[in-house]
C-alpha cells in the first residue's frame, strides 16, 4: 500500500495523534455550540465502537462503553468499560483530567462529576447514542436534557485537513480490500471466503473492518439486487456478478467503496445497462457537487437513472466520516425523505453511491465511493479503478 510519507508516519505511530491545534479547535466549536444551545456542559457517549463524539473529543476510540463530561475551560473526565480497557484509554485520552473505569455505573460517575462542577438544572446537553436508562438518570438529577446530536452531526460534516488525512488512510485500506476481493473472485469460492480475502488485505497493515457486504448471483437469472450484509455459502460460478460494499478504517476513520464484477463472461445486456446508468448517475452527481450546490440539484442530476427505466435500492448520497451524516439523499423514484435546504460546503465528505436496480428489485449493481467537496468540485479519496470490473 503506497502512502505519502506524512500518512505513513501516522500509520506507523504506536498511538496516532491529532495535533494540539486540531483538538483545541474542536473543543472551541463544541463550546460555541453549547453556548448557542443554552447549555454549560456536554455529556458525550459511545458504545460497542459506535458514537464518534468520544474519539473526536478525547482521541479514545470507543470499545465497550465510554461516557465523558466536557465543560468549557476544564479538562474532560472520561469513564470507560470494562476495567481492563481503562489503561489503554488513559494513553489515548491524553488531555483528559480523569480517565478511569466506570465501575458499577458509568453514568453515575459522570453525574458525580457534573455535581462537583456545580451544574445547574436544564444546563446539560448530550451527544451520542445514550441508553434510555442512562438518560433517565441524567434527567432525574439535572432536569430537561438538551439533545446536541443534530448540532454534532453538522459539526462533523466539514472535515479539517488532518481529518482528511486519516480518512485517506481508511480509503487506502478499503481500496486494498476491494483489490483483494477482485483478485479472489473465481468459480468455486464462496462469499465467506471472499470476505476472508478482504480482511486479510488490510488487517495485517493496521486496518480495521467496518463492513464488507458481498453478494453473488447469476446475471442471466438474478435473484439478488444488493450485497448481503451477512455472507452466505453460495459458490461463485462463471456467468455470475459479484457486488460489494467495503469500509475498512484507520482508527475508526473509514473509506467506503462499492463495486461490481462480472465473472468469466462479459456483462449481460441488462447488467451492462444497469451499470451504464449507475456510471452516468455517478458522473452527473459528482459534477453537481460544488460549494453552494443544493440537494435538489443533486437529486435532479441523478434523473438519468429513472430515464433509463431503473431505480435505486440504497441512498444515492450520504455524508460520511464520524458517522452516517446528513444529507441523506434518495432519488426521484426512491426518495429518502424531505430534501434539506442546506447547501453543500467545501470540505464536506460524502459518499456517492448510485446503486441502480431493476424496478422489480431482482437485479442490481454497486458503484460509488467516498470523496470530499473542494472549491473546484468533488474529489475522490479512493484510487481503485471505477467501472464494471471483469474477472
Amino acid at each position: 500500500m503506497d502512502l505519502p510519507s506524512r500518512l505513513q508516519a501516522l500509520l506507523d505511530a504506536e498511538i496516532p495523534r491529532f495535533s494540539d491545534g486540531e483538538m483545541i479547535a474542536r473543543r472551541k466549536r463544541v463550546a460555541d455550540a453549547l453556548g448557542a444551545a443554552g447549555a454549560d456542559h456536554l455529556v458525550f457517549c459511545g458504545y460497542n465502537r459506535a458514537g464518534s463524539a468520544v474519539q473526536w473529543l478525547t482521541e479514545w476510540p470507543v470499545t465497550a462503553e465510554a461516557i465523558g463530561v466536557f465543560s468549557p475551560g476544564l479538562p474532560d473526565a472520561l469513564f470507560v468499560q470494562w476495567v481492563n480497557h481503562a489503561p489503554l484509554a488513559r494513553r489515548y485520552a491524553r488531555h483528559a483530567e480523569t480517565v478511569e473505569w466506570g465501575g458499577e455505573s458509568t453514568i453515575g460517575k459522570a453525574i458525580d462529576t457534573l455535581s462537583r462542577r456545580g451544574t445547574r438544572a436544564g444546563r446539560v446537553a448530550v451527544a451520542g447514542p445514550m441508553r434510555f436508562d442512562q438518560h433517565a438518570a441524567l434527567a432525574d438529577r439535572f432536569g430537561t436534557i438538551v439533545n446536541l446530536n443534530g448540532v454534532y452531526s453538522r459539526l462533523r460534516s466539514v472535515k479539517s485537513e488532518e481529518e482528511l488525512d486519516w480518512l485517506s488512510i481508511g480509503a487506502a485500506f478499503s481500496d486494498a480490500g476491494m483489490s483483494a476481493l477482485r483478485d479472489a473472485i473465481r468459480p468455486g469460492v464462496n462469499e465467506r471466503q471472499l470476505g476472508d480475502a478482504v480482511e486479510r488485505a488490510y488487517v495485517g497493515l493496521g486496518g480495521g473492518t467496518g463492513i464488507h457486504y458481498i453478494g453473488a448471483t447469476a446475471m442471466a437469472a438474478s435473484d439478488l439486487a444488493v450485497p448481503r450484509q451477512y455472507p452466505s455459502p453460495r459458490i461463485v460460478q462463471s456467468g455470475d456478478v459479484v457486488v460489494a460494499e467495503i469500509t475498512a478504517h484507520f482508527n475508526d476513520h473509514g473509506g467506503q467503496i462499492l463495486r461490481s464484477f462480472a465473472v468469466g463472461e462479459p456483462p449481460t445486456p441488462l447488467y451492462r445497462a444497469l451499470h451504464d446508468a449507475a456510471d452516468a448517475a455517478f458522473a452527473a452527481v459528482a459534477a453537481a457537487l460544488k460549494p453552494g450546490a443544493l440537494p435538489t440539484e443533486v437529486v435532479a442530476a441523478a434523473g438519468v437513472i429513472e430515464a433509463a427505466g431503473f431505480t435505486i435500492i440504497d441512498d444515492l448520497l450520504h455524508g460520511y466520516g464520524g458517522g452516517y451524516l446528513p444529507p441523506v439523499l434518495g432519488s426521484a423514484s426512491r426518495p429518502a425523505g424531505s430534501l434539506p435546504a442546506t447547501p453543500f460546503a467545501a470540505g464536506q465528505t460524502v459518499v456517492i453511491q448510485p446503486n441502480v436496480v431493476t424496478l422489480d428489485g431482482k437485479a442490481g449493481v454497486q458503484t460509488g465511493e467516498l470523496g470530499v467537496i473542494t472549491e473546484s468540485g468533488f474529489e475522490s479519496l479512493h484510487r481503485f479503478p471505477r467501472g464494471f470490473g471483469q474477472v
